[in-house]
This record gives structure tokens, C-alpha cells and sequence, in this order.
């Protein structure tokens, strides 16, 4: 699927169940970012030696802090309520797999984060493309092409750092093996108003 590579395309119908409660996909989409930022200064803590990667994923934490405000500015807007923070079971998929394939080594840990993120991030872009495409809201619609860019952006990011930095590691094969686990268990999912459900 383009830049993105994905094997497996959200079925559009997917819009018309986050349609029924747009209450839930913007609370849950506000909670995603948070925990996007969150994701990005948890890089940092564990590799601050890399001033570039420090540097361009301070930014990035700012940009999805920006986004979790933008998000909320909409709910409030709406009158709606920011609801507790959701559970994300298609994130802990991938985190379990994150996990099971890090050998334990600095830059295996590296490569692994870099990669579950590149991960998340190049699916909530083909969501937002979905959502931008599909939705009658036309706010939401304009909205959700705008985040999208940002997205590919922040999936470029990830990327790109893991190759700099995977002295040793075969990155291409290893996110080939990525994208074929994604497709496997995101085949359970498409059917939750929410941005992975």
C-alpha cells in the first residue's frame, strides 16, 4: 500500500461504525497521541547518546502533544467529554512481538522500539486516510487528512533511525517481518470505533 507498505487495507466500512460514536474514536484517537508522545521521550530516556535521534524525537513528542490538544480542542468544542484512557489490544499485540523478537542487546532494543513505532504510526496514517476519505463529517474529514501528513512523517522518522542506527541488523528483512505480523493480526480488527479497533 504505497509508502506505508501495508499488506492489509482497513475495509472503508470501518467509517460507518466510527460514525455511530464519534465521541469514542476522538477520545480514543486523543488517547493514542498522548501515548505517542509518551512512546517518543521513553526512545529518549533509553538512547539520549544519539543527539540527533534526542533532537528529532523531542519534536516529534511535541508534535503529538499538539495533536492530543487538537484532538480534545474538538471534543470540547463539540460539548463532548474526554473519556478515560482506552486500552489499545492491537498495540500490546504488537508489543508482545516487540518483546518476544528484542535478543536483548542495545541496539536490538533500539531497532525493535524504532520499528513497533514506525509500525503504529504507518497505520493510524492509513486510518486518518481512511477517515478523511470516508467520513460525511466534514470537519472530521479535513481534520483527518491533515494529521495523516504528520503521521507519514513521524512513520518516516522511526524509519529512518532504525537503519542509521542498526549496525549489524538486516532492518530491511526485520521490518519485512513487521509489516507480515501486522497484516496478521490486524485482520481482527476494523470493527470498534476506535483508531486500531
Amino acid at each position: 500500500m504505497g509508502v506505508l507498505r501495508l499488506e492489509l487495507p482497513t475495509d472503508p466500512r470501518w467509517v460507518n461504525i466510527v460514525e455511530k460514536n464519534i465521541e469514542e474514536i476522538l477520545t480514543d484517537h486523543a488517547w493514542c497521541e498522548q501515548k505517542a508522545a509518551t512512546n517518543a521521550i521513553t526512545i529518549i530516556t533509553n538512547n539520549s547518546e544519539h543527539e540527533d535521534l534526542v533532537t528529532d524525537l523531542l519534536a516529534l513528542a511535541k508534535e503529538e502533544l499538539d495533536h492530543f490538544e487538537m484532538v480534545h480542542d474538538i471534543i470540547k468544542k463539540r460539548g463532548l467529554k474526554l473519556g478515560r484512557e482506552r486500552k489499545d489490544d492491537y498495540v500490546n499485540e504488537l508489543a508482545q512481538y516487540m518483546k518476544r523478537s528484542n535478543t536483548g542487546s542495545r541496539v536490538s532494543g533500539l531497532v525493535e522500539r524504532l520499528l513497533f513505532s514506525a509500525m503504529i504510526e504507518a497505520r493510524s496514517c492509513e486510518r486518518f486516510k481512511v477517515l478523511s476519505e470516508n467520513i460525511q463529517d466534514e470537519e472530521l474529514s479535513k481534520f483527518y487528512r491533515e494529521l495523516m501528513e504528520s503521521e507519514a512523517g513521524h512513520y518516516t522518522t522511526f524509519i529512518t533511525y532504525a537503519r542509521k542506527y542498526g549496525k549489524g541488523i538486516d532492518v530491511e528483512k526485520r521490518w519485512r517481518e513487521w509489516l507480515a505480523f501486522e497484516s496478521e493480526i490486524i485482520a481482527n480488527y476494523g470493527n470498534k470505533e476506535t483508531i486500531h479497533g
